[in-house]
């Protein structure tokens, strides 16, 4: 599986590509940012993300997008640009039909370091460690973005199983709920048919 990782931000957007499959060794096929200047008018700066992330996209063909998911902050405004620039590399993955998913920065700090409080430096060094790099990718939003497609990789074959656990469910749920509603109108045929 090969997933692009994207560290939403307006200034610096990390990108980072990681292939492989969880229980063997991953690969990083690329890491970056997209950088937009903070003099800019926002709208523009979206362009610039979305170019940014489509060069990429053309460039590694994932699989799948992971995503950091917007949490809440003190700082709105910061809020504000990370979410739009998370809704722009959404938007990139669901216009080339893309899986896209969403991973709080605790799960991901989780998934690759054990801890979901694990500062920046531990998280970098654990992506240098788990991917054989010679050092941690620099800015922090680089590091981030490999973390993401890790955590990814490493989660995704459970949230399949846990998926089609829940579609299942939800067929059978139907198949009752059919079958029921069948039930019930024999039985009221039944009833009508016995009144003639």
């Amino acid at each position: 599986m090969r997933v692009l990782g994207v560290d939403p931000g307006l200034t610096r957007c990390g990108i980072g590509v990681v292939e492989g499959v969880a229980g063997r060794p991953l690969t990083m096929r690329a890491v970056g940012v997209v950088r937009t200047g903070a003099d800019a008018e926002i709208a523009d700066r979206l362009v610039l993300i979305e170019q940014g992330i489509e060069e990429w996209l053309d460039a590694y063909r994932p699989e799948a997008v992971a995503v950091e998911r917007v949490f809440s902050q003190h700082n709105v405004r910061t809020v504000m640009g990370t979410a739009q620039a998370s809704a722009v590399a959404m938007l990139c993955a669901a216009r080339r039909g893309l899986p896209v998913a969403l991973h709080t920065p605790s799960e991901v700090k989780a998934a690759v370091t054990g801890s979901g409080r694990a500062e920046k430096a531990q998280v970098g060094a654990m992506v240098t460690r788990l991917l054989r790099l010679d050092a941690p990718p620099r800015p922090a939003d680089a590091a981030d973005a490999l973390a993401l497609a890790i955590c990814h990789i490493w989660r995704a074959p459970v949230q399949q199983r846990l998926d089609r656990l829940q579609q299942a469910h939800a067929k059978q749920a139907a198949g009752r709920s059919t079958a029921a509603a069948a039930r019930a109108d024999d039985s009221t045929r039944a009833t009508k048919g016995t009144r003639r």
